[in-house]
């Protein structure tokens, strides 16, 4: 991966809606050379997905939680037949195996109180394995998002670098 790429990889993180020509005054590359690095980087998996962030609010579901599960039991079979449910379950958002005083993070969004109630009667109480949760509703969406700093761009230039694109070689 060289500047060019990473300069690709932070635009489209950004929007992937950018057209090729869009990218192209960006980069610095000519539209075709971004179509296909673009297609290259998809393939060799620096692009997981081309996802769309929709409005909880517009979707009616603009109680958004964060959700700290703690499991009695974290043998393999446990854990596998936990992380399942989190990924069947539509409400859950994003669901993160971690370390700490909980086993899992999860962010999810509900209707209502009433609907989270259901999730946890669904998802924890009825699951023999789930020892405790501690719910925190969002207040306000700060920040939402999946953009990381990407090497070899602007914001993350190292020490003595100008931060400019590479002069144009494909």
């Amino acid at each position: 991966m060289d500047r060019f790429d990473a300069l690709i990889l932070d635009a489209l993180q950004r929007d992937t809606r950018q057209t090729a020509e869009a990218l192209a005054a960006k980069v610095g590359l000519s539209a075709d050379a971004c179509r296909k690095r673009a297609n290259r980087l998809r393939a060799a998996g620096y692009i997981e997905a081309d996802v769309a962030r929709l409005s909880p609010e517009r979707l009616g579901r603009g109680l958004m939680l964060v959700v700290e599960v703690t499991l009695m039991n974290e043998r393999p079979a446990a854990l596998a037949r936990f992380k399942q449910r989190m990924r069947a379950a539509p409400e859950v958002m994003q669901c993160y195996y971690v370390t700490g005083n909980a086993d899992f993070i999860l962010i999810l969004s509900a209707r209502d109180m009433a609907d989270y109630e259901a999730f946890t009667r669904r998802h924890f109480f009825d699951e023999e394995n789930v020892a405790r949760f501690r719910t925190s509703a969002v207040m306000e969406r700060v920040k939402t998002g999946f953009t990381m700093p990407v090497p070899g761009t602007t914001g993350n230039a190292a020490p003595g670098s100008t931060g400019s694109p590479p002069e144009a070689t494909s």
